[in-house]
């Protein structure tokens, strides 16, 4: 629902500038709230029955892709790097496990940025930026519900 009547090249700028801006706005916020904040059992980031514990997303291929996408876990200082595991200790396993619900909501943020592009776009291009939001973000919280998945496993073997 188009609200504000703003110029073409306004719009454009607006559509593509603010993109960048919404991703490193959410990491941004995402990174300043303590690890304690993010709970693997709440609704949002506890696995359900259907994700087999992240396996689901085997049939996806999520092992052969996630490698190609992006970690900005360490972009904000104190960040959490998650592209590889980097130790086993029960300390660091559990660590990780909490910064993929970090990692997660941030993409969950960003998606909901989109909303933001309803008040000047038309119904056809705020489905661009929906479109856009869906494919920028899910593959990453496929990604991450994945490895809590594998790291949950992991952690109940220590």
């Amino acid at each position: 629902m188009k609200i504000l009547e703003l110029s073409r090249t306004l719009i454009l700028v607006l559509n593509f500038g603010l993109w960048p801006i919404i991703h490193f706005t959410a990491g941004y916020v995402a990174s300043r709230r303590p690890r304690s904040s993010f709970n693997p059992q709440t609704l949002l980031y506890r696995l359900r029955k259907i994700e087999a514990g992240g396996k689901i997303y085997e049939y996806l291929g999520v092992r052969t892709w996630k490698k190609w996408l992006p970690d900005a876990g360490d972009f904000f200082k104190p960040g959490f790097p998650k592209k590889k595991l980097k130790a086993r200790n029960r300390e660091h396993l559990e660590a990780f496990y909490l910064e993929t619900c970090r990692a997660e909501f941030t993409h969950w943020l960003t998606m909901a940025g989109a909303l933001m592009f309803l008040l000047w776009n038309e119904w056809w291009a705020e489905l661009i930026m929906i479109g856009y939001a869906v494919l920028a973000n899910v593959p990453c919280i496929i990604v991450q519900r994945y490895n809590r998945g594998r790291l949950s496993r992991l952690l109940k073997k220590e």
